[in-house]
């Protein structure tokens, strides 16, 4: 039996516009101009100009387009709607720019490089050696990282070689081609399968006869996890051997490369971007300027030639070649009308949101100090702008800033806070500042441990534990204190 029943239910939709409006805001300034060129080659309707037009630029519609006496073709939309608009240059244009434009002008440059998988190749053929090995050979370069390591087993290369290739051999004579003649190869330490392989494969390049080369190479093979613990005490009495034998020993292993595959391009053609900041903000006599970089300011209008077109179709009542293009040009209208709409909320969001950042922030952009950084999150600058959170979020993600300091990341100005022994709530930036300035004025041979930093902070005002010190000096890329330790 089938019954019916009465249900209320609350929903909420995104419009796809409201979609795409906020994609566009998320977007930075060369994901945006690759969108808008995308969408200028789809849309015949929309048109960029660079000079500022003329204020009857669109108004000029109404004489093309308005002639007394002559009848209308019946269609069903109003052709009219889309001639004539509220705003008569249907455009935009911001004045809120960045006047340096050719400063952000640089397009990205295309250099062409060899791969270090072509370079190896180029090198195997010139060896004399068999077909079949040959092939083996090409095989394990193919599964070379892009940093010149052999990171898969050699078992699991000897299956494929034999479901793939057809070659039946033995995980013996694959190892025995590895090393020598893949890691015989140039650059030193290709096809290493670990760090301590490939430093010992560069090492054994250098001459043996010199004695600090001949520690370092010894050091590399015998006592690598000493070496990587810095446990510079054991080595010196293993090898009783002096401090200063020691310090040339390891200034032998620094000038080794751990990436011996980094000096070449993943790729045939690789594309070097420099980064393009959004906003550019300038300070003058106390004052903090937020401005748009003028790409995230287009000037966008109806394309001139859809103006041939219409005045073509308001004289002709009696093609329908015209009445189908009239059609194809409401729906590119449609399509325009709401873009140019798209842009210009777009352009406010980021100007709302990018003023409101540095009214917060306004101590630090005049002085540059980190410690003058205020405690900021994602809500205060909603509560500000009062957009969503989610929305401020898009703003700065991925968003850079050209400010008088420097070219800044916009997510780096947040940061939550903690009270100080005054009482004062500070910004954990601020924090992980002063815990990299006590760090980097330490005595390197005997670093301070995690609870030593928490004293020192202590002493400064901060009195935070010892796990959050390890979180932030990890945040920090700082080393625990017996990897910090030097001779």
């Amino acid at each position: 039996m089938l019954k019916q029943h009465l249900q209320l239910k609350l929903g909420q939709k995104l419009a796809p516009q409201q979609i795409q409006l906020m994609k566009l805001i998320q977007l930075h300034t060369l994901e945006f101009e690759e969108e808008l060129e995308r969408e200028l080659e789809e849309n015949p309707a929309l048109e960029i100009v660079k000079e500022e037009p003329k204020e009857d630029d669109f108004s000029s519609l109404e004489d093309a387009y308005k002639d007394e006496g002559t009848e209308s073709i019946e269609t069903d939309f109003d052709v009219d709607q889309y001639l004539y608009d509220d705003e008569p240059n249907y455009k935009t244009a911001s004045s809120n720019y960045s006047p340096d434009d050719e400063e952000f002008d640089n397009e990205s440059l295309l250099t062409e490089g060899q791969s270090l998988y072509d370079y190896l190749l180029e090198q195997i053929h010139l060896i004399n050696i068999n077909t079949e090995d040959v092939k083996i050979a090409e095989y394990l370069i193919g599964n070379l990282d892009t940093d010149g390591y052999l990171r898969r087993e050699i078992k699991s290369i000897v299956d494929d070689l034999a479901f793939s290739q057809g070659i039946y051999t033995t995980k013996e004579r694959v190892e025995d081609i590895l090393e020598n003649y893949v890691q015989k190869l140039d650059p030193p330490g290709v096809g290493a399968r670990g760090l301590q392989e490939c430093l010992l494969l560069q090492i054994e390049k250098k001459v043996s006869s010199d004695k600090a080369v001949s520690l370092a190479a010894n050091i590399l093979r015998y006592q690598f996890d000493a070496l990587t613990n810095k446990h510079y005490n054991k080595i010196i009495q293993k090898y009783d051997i002096e401090e200063d034998d020691l310090k040339d020993a390891l200034d032998e292993i620094s000038k080794l490369s751990p990436r011996v595959g980094g000096n070449f391009d993943t790729q045939t053609i690789t594309i070097n971007q420099e980064i393009i900041p959004d906003f550019v903000i300038q300070v003058k006599d106390g004052l903090v300027i937020p401005m748009l970089n003028s790409k995230n300011a287009p000037t966008l209008r109806v394309s001139e030639e859809y103006k041939d077109i219409l005045t073509t179709y308001s004289h002709d009542k009696n093609s329908s070649e015209h009445k189908q293009a009239a059609l194809f040009i409401k729906q590119k209208l449609d399509a325009a009308k709401w873009y140019i709409d798209a842009i210009n909320q777009r352009q406010n969001t980021l100007l709302q949101t990018i003023t409101a950042i540095v009214k917060f922030q306004k101590d630090y952009f005049i002085t540059g100090d980190e410690k003058s950084l205020r405690p900021m999150i994602l809500k205060d600058i909603a509560d500000i702008t009062g957009f969503d959170i989610s929305t401020i979020s898009r703003v700065v993600k991925s968003k850079y800033a050209d400010t008088p300091n420097g070219i800044i990341y916009l997510k780096d100005l947040f940061s939550d806070s903690l009270t100080n022994d005054d009482g004062e709530e500070v910004s954990t930036k601020e924090i992980k500042t002063h815990l990299q300035e006590v760090i980097s004025k330490e005595n390197k041979r005997k670093p301070l441990t995690d609870d030593a930093l928490v004293v020192i902070l202590k002493e400064q005002g901060y009195n935070i534990a010892r796990r959050t010190i390890a979180k932030y000096r990890e945040q920090l890329n700082i080393p625990v204190a017996r990897l910090r330790k030097e001779l």
